[in-house]
Order: C-alpha cells, then structure tokens, then sequence
C-alpha cells in the first residue's frame, strides 16, 4: 500500500513504471537521469533534481507528460503513448531505492 502524502507535502520517493513493472525507486534528493525504453522504440528521458522529477524528453507525439514540469508531490506523471506512470512516495513505503 503506498501511504497518503498530505496536501502539498512533497515526497522522498519517486517510483517509475513501465508496462505495469516498477523499474526504479528513486530518492528524489539524489540527480539522476534516466532512460526508459519501449519494447517498440519509443522512450522517456527522466531527470531527477532539487527534490524534484520531470519528463524532461520523450518520443510521444503529444508531450503531455512533459508539460507537467518538474514535481514533487500531487498526481502521478503519466506517458499514456509510451505506458510510462511515475508515482510519489512516502518513504515509509519504500521497499528499495536506486541512487
């Protein structure tokens, strides 16, 4: 179960999934970036900064995964075209983190 954050209260934790499959865990106090691809050619491009994560490129026509910026709480990130959901987590629920 992932633990509900309060209103505007950002999360530790971001985690990346694709296809239904939890890829990562990541601490979003830690700069990443991060490739994901598709079994079909298409990918995102996700950035890890200042407590924060973004789509910050993908190969989807509409970018709206893109447009939401960089977050660190609220609704998930979602690239519908490429099957990608980033979540925020409370590190409570934290089974294993990548850094």
């Amino acid at each position: 179960s992932i633990p509900l954050l309060m209103p505007g209260e950002a999360a530790d934790y971001a985690k990346i999934v694709s296809d239904g499959r939890v890829l990562y865990t990541v601490d979003l106090h830690i700069p990443r970036e991060i490739r994901i691809g598709t079994a079909e050619g298409g990918y995102n491009i996700i950035t890890v900064k200042d407590g924060a994560i973004a789509v910050t490129e993908a190969s989807c026509p509409d970018h709206y995964c893109m447009k939401r910026g960089f977050c660190s709480s609220g609704a998930q990130i979602v690239c519908l075209p490429n099957r990608l959901v980033i979540e925020f987590v409370g590190q409570q629920s934290v089974d294993g983190v990548v850094g």
